[in-house]
């Protein structure tokens, strides 16, 4: 019997990569939501464990095998949800790999696969189920973006790379769907995952259990969710990152512009003042009202 109180009772949601590890934890988390869920992975027998695991707990779920990169699958599995449960509210794209090498012995290849995987693969996601969203003028989209991509680590310039644009994705999104409904997030976590094994040390492994990430899910995903945000979660603590824009200043065309803003790089990159920009052209409105000022007041002339 399913809870009438629970925070997303019968929304629809699509967990990508959820076979094992930290997808798994989501959509066993969205499950105890209420969220009828569709666990994705590429493995078909893993996702059908997770599924049995939400039937045994007294959720709803169904098992789809489809790789995130392939459109055509992703289509059918979206089509496939669209039939038996008639809506797709929740999309969280969590589907990922990794190929640690430093750049210097990085194959374009590797980079290529991962980029593909991350952020080819949320974005094809995200496509196949938008026309939906906006039609019913809802919908709730979490990327799943990484320390190593907003602010790097060595070794892993593609998948730093690609969570990164993830997160370039996230702000386009956010703002084309504000007016249907769609509130797009990213979720940064850190958990204890096969991607993590070798990485970290055992003790710190036991205490990024993916479990304690999930409950993030809830604040990016619900009726209330904000939009645009950068959620970083693991071992229960939660944070949220943000790109801003310093104030800078104001420097006149001239020859030695260049020297200028070198003798004043302290002043221009000072944090005093940052803002979020609510979009891209902040930046150039800034930029054109700061060199305006700068202007002698001049007649309007028609």
């Amino acid at each position: 019997m399913r809870d009438d109180a629970l925070a997303l009772r019968d929304r629809i949601a699509i967990v990508t990569g959820a076979g094992g590890g930290l997808g798994r934890a989501h959509a066993l988390y969205l499950a105890k939501q209420g969220a009828r869920v569709v666990v994705n992975d590429l493995a078909l027998s893993a996702a059908r464990e997770v599924a049995a695991e939400i039937a045994a707990n007294g959720g709803e779920a169904r098992a789809i095998a489809a790789s995130v990169a392939d459109e055509t699958a992703v289509n059918a599995m979206v089509h496939d949800t669209l039939a038996v449960w008639g809506r797709v509210d929740i999309l969280v794209n969590n589907a990922g790999i990794l190929r640690d090498k430093s750049f210097a012995k990085m194959s374009i290849d590797d980079f290529r696969l991962v980029v593909d995987v991350h952020l080819m693969g949320a974005a094809i996601c995200c496509k196949a189920v938008w026309d939906t969203m906006r039609a019913q003028q809802y919908g709730r989209i979490v990327m799943t973006t990484s320390s190593s991509g907003l602010w790097g680590n060595f070794g892993q310039a593609n998948y730093g790379a690609a969570k990164m644009a993830l997160v370039g994705l996230m702000q386009t999104l956010a703002i084309e769907g504000e007016k249907y409904g769609i509130r797009v997030n990213s979720l940064a976590p850190t958990a204890a995952t096969q991607m993590t094994h070798g990485v970290l040390s055992d003790a710190s492994l036991e205490l990024l259990d993916p479990a304690l990430v999930s409950p993030g899910l809830l604040a990016l995903v619900g009726d209330d969710a904000p939009t645009r945000a950068i959620l970083c979660a693991g071992a229960g603590h939660f944070a949220t990152a943000d790109v801003t824009l310093s104030e800078g200043r104001h420097i006149a065309p001239a020859a030695d512009a260049g020297k200028q803003l070198v003798e004043c790089w302290a002043d221009v990159s000072k944090r005093d003042g940052a803002i979020v920009p609510a979009y891209g052209f902040t930046q150039a409105e800034r930029e054109l009202a700061s060199a305006g000022s700068q202007l002698p007041a001049m007649a309007v002339t028609r």
